[in-house]
């Protein structure tokens, strides 16, 4: 009843494909809505300004610590704890607070001012984005614990309800009052944050509970085989499981250890230097825009449009893919052993679907360029209208980053494998 690495991490980036295509296709409605509705200079608020705040601030915060916990719980021998993973996940809520205080500063008084008539409702904004990311950050420890035991229908259920929740509350306020959409923005990102951290503390405590009483009848059970058989599909984690209730999963002083493990801060320090450097090339535009008052927020909402759906493909099913093989990879791959000291099979299985991996996304990629030519300016005119696509800029730049795609699709799953199986030092270096 153990796990099944390659299993899960299909199936998880199979749920993680088809989630993204809904929430998508949500967001694509809503903000087809806020351009025909509200205008382009709310949108650029929300999607360059405020949602740059949010990638930051939960970037930085806990990419690093993700990637090298999971690295921790590899199927191989490790020296950090399960209590000092805890601990440690949960370091990223103070990092996060204290992050909070020099990007509010920046974003509120530093970047490029909005229109006074949105003053108060884009300083709401930035208050209420960095206060969601706070309370995101609380429930990184039963996320954790979600991704790496493989709860593949948690994951599922929760990411659409967020999205749900998110959806809901902002159509709900605007549709009301479209003069207040940034404050129904920021209102409706708490409280996706909330369902977030509820969903996950609750399904947890009535897993934990549930588990609890099915090893106590399996202890007294004299046939245990017709008892697995009967419920041990709602339980496929019980052997590995370390935790009884949801208390062991919040943070707390060791008496026999220390409270951090100090091999994985050293990994975390590699994947810090790293992933800012990523986060710089990744929103490295938006970050110019923001700075420089050289494009008005309608003009940044025309460049986010076009960029959102000239990386359709990375978000929909690249990204879903990357992230499901780095799991996979940092579970079969030990980081600091040398491949010819591991098992043959894992190996082998390993390089294969790396191999697989890179000729399907590729494929993928080709699609996308092909039919990103022809189209490019159809799905610009349903999203916008005739105004939005006046001039053929749009268009051509939509073109141009379908190239892109065929780049981005083998770039993430090989650097997914980098990080996964390079040591502190080749990360480093």
């Amino acid at each position: 009843m153990g796990r099944n690495i390659l299993k899960s991490s299909l199936q998880n980036a199979s749920f993680s494909i088809v989630f993204q295509i809904l929430c998508r296709c949500v967001t694509f409605a809503i903000n087809a809505y806020i351009v025909r509705s509200v205008g382009r200079d709310v949108l650029g608020i929300m999607n360059v300004r405020l949602l740059l705040l949010e990638s930051t601030l939960l970037f930085l915060s806990r990419e690093a610590t993700s990637r090298a916990a999971l690295s921790a719980t590899s199927l191989k021998k490790s020296s950090c704890s399960w209590p000092q993973l805890i601990n440690q996940m949960w370091l990223t809520v103070p990092i996060c607070a204290f992050l909070c205080f020099p990007f509010l500063y920046i974003w509120l008084n530093v970047l490029s001012s909005v229109d006074p008539q949105l003053q108060d409702q884009y300083t709401f904004g930035c208050y209420a984005i960095a206060v969601s990311c706070v309370i995101e950050m609380c429930a990184e420890a039963p996320v954790f614990l979600g991704q790496v035991f493989c709860f593949v229908r948690l994951k599922v259920i929760l990411d659409t309800l967020h999205i749900f929740v998110r959806s809901v509350v902002f159509i709900a306020i605007v549709t009301s009052n479209k003069s207040i959409a940034i404050y129904a923005f920021g209102i409706a990102q708490l409280s996706s944050a909330l369902t977030i951290i509820l969903g996950h503390y609750i399904f947890f405590h009535v897993y934990t509970k549930k588990l609890t009483i099915f090893r106590e009848r399996l202890k007294k059970e004299e046939d245990k085989g017709a008892l697995l058989n009967k419920m041990g599909s709602h339980f496929d984690h019980m052997d590995d499981f370390p935790f009884t209730s949801v208390g062991q999963m919040l943070p707390r002083i060791l008496s026999e250890e220390k409270i951090l493990n100090s091999d994985l801060q050293v990994l975390i320090l590699s994947f810090v230097k790293q992933g800012v450097l990523k986060q710089i090339l990744t929103e490295g535009e938006k970050y110019v825009m923001s700075v420089s008052p050289v494009l008005s927020f309608s003009e940044q909402a025309t460049y986010d449009v076009v960029n959102n759906m000239g990386s359709l493909a990375a978000r929909f099913i690249f990204r879903p893919i990357e992230d499901s093989s780095y799991f996979y990879f940092t579970q079969t791959i030990a980081r600091d052993v040398m491949l010819k000291e591991q098992e043959p099979e894992k190996v082998s299985e390993a390089s294969k679907v790396l191999a697989n991996v890179c000729k399907v996304v590729m494929s993928i990629g080709l699609v996308g360029f092909v039919f990103g030519q022809s189209y490019s300016g159809t799905i610009l005119l349903l999203y916008g209208g005739r105004d939005f696509v006046a001039g053929g800029l749009p268009e051509l730049l939509l073109r141009w980053h379908s190239l892109a795609i065929i780049l981005l699709a083998v770039n993430g799953i090989t650097e997914g494998y980098m990080f996964a199986t390079n040591t502190s030092k080749e990360i480093d270096g």
